[in-house]
């Protein structure tokens, strides 16, 4: 089964309140899909199999996808993608920020998922924010047999705080050149692959810019790395401060990192919210 298709921001967003989940049709070419598989192919090859049962005996991962092919920023910054995750995350946040950017191989013979909410991986109050936006982009056909991710709809937003979701899980269907964008706090797992084949996909998400995020992007991403990334991809990839003044350098911006100058003294810059720089100015008014 998939989801009724939209193709702009707000019929999306609209769909992600409403249902928790939405496919976005052809959001990249096949040709760029298939790129982007061919390049990971040696990854996956070498990639050991999982411990524990969350992750999968059965399943492979691994990340750093921005170092291993120049097709994966294609899907990191989707303009359409990256504007719905914006919207839905700037009440909460000054800015977001990329969190995940992992491959996925699901075996034969793979049981099903434990069902959960991307969310949960931060200790924190539930039902009112969404912590993150994911997106799954399959390298090979979705199916029922082989394991196409599950969602329950309607499990989101405050939902996550009932016990039982209130409708059935369903196997989401996709072909590669679509994305399936789901919110943080919609159930979901893989299905079972009960088919002989190996069903690959691309795990890509965001989330509020002053959270921890599941991939420490200065480790998978460091400086001499993210030298050759667009400033826009740096800034996602962890190349940003958010205020007030989180995920600094010497008190400044960490994108200094990226001018290639070497090591100097740096004087610490405010970097405050607006309502911030209001109570510090009037403050600052008073003394004077």
């Amino acid at each position: 089964m998939t989801a009724k298709s939209s193709t702009t921001a707000s019929s999306l967003i609209d769909q992600l309140f409403d249902q928790g989940w939405a496919i976005l049709p052809n959001a990249l070419p096949e040709s760029v899909i298939a790129a982007l598989d061919t390049d990971l192919s040696p990854s996956f090859a070498e990639t050991p199999f999982c411990q524990g049962p969350f992750y999968g005996e059965t399943t492979k991962r691994f990340g750093r996808l921005l170092t291993r092919s120049p097709h994966a920023e294609a899907l990191v910054r989707h303009p359409l993608i990256t504007r719905i995750a914006r919207q839905i995350l700037s009440p909460w946040c000054d800015c977001i920020q990329l969190n995940v950017g992992q491959a996925i191989a699901v075996h034969p013979g793979a049981p099903a998922q434990a069902p959960h909410r991307d969310q949960d991986m931060w200790q924190a109050p539930k039902g009112e924010i969404e912590y993150l936006v994911n997106i799954i982009w399959p390298l090979t056909c979705f199916t029922a047999d082989n394991g196409a991710t599950l969602i329950w709809p309607r499990s989101h937003g405050a939902q996550a705080l009932m016990p039982d979701p209130i409708d059935d899980p369903i196997p989401v269907r996709m072909e590669p050149g679509s994305a399936l964008i789901l919110l943080g706090s919609t159930l979901h797992g893989a299905g079972a692959n009960r088919s002989a084949a190996v069903r690959r996909a691309i795990v890509t998400g965001y989330s509020l810019g002053w959270l921890k995020p599941y991939e420490n992007p200065w480790l998978a991403y460091p400086p001499e790395v993210a030298r050759k990334f667009a400033p826009e991809l740096a800034a996602l990839a962890g190349y940003r401060q958010h205020r007030p003044n989180l995920g600094n350098f010497e008190g400044q911006c960490p994108s200094v990192l990226l001018t290639g100058e070497p090591n100097r003294p740096l004087a610490a810059i405010d970097a405050l919210r607006p309502d911030q720089q209001d109570m510090v100015s009037a403050f600052v008014a008073r003394q004077s």
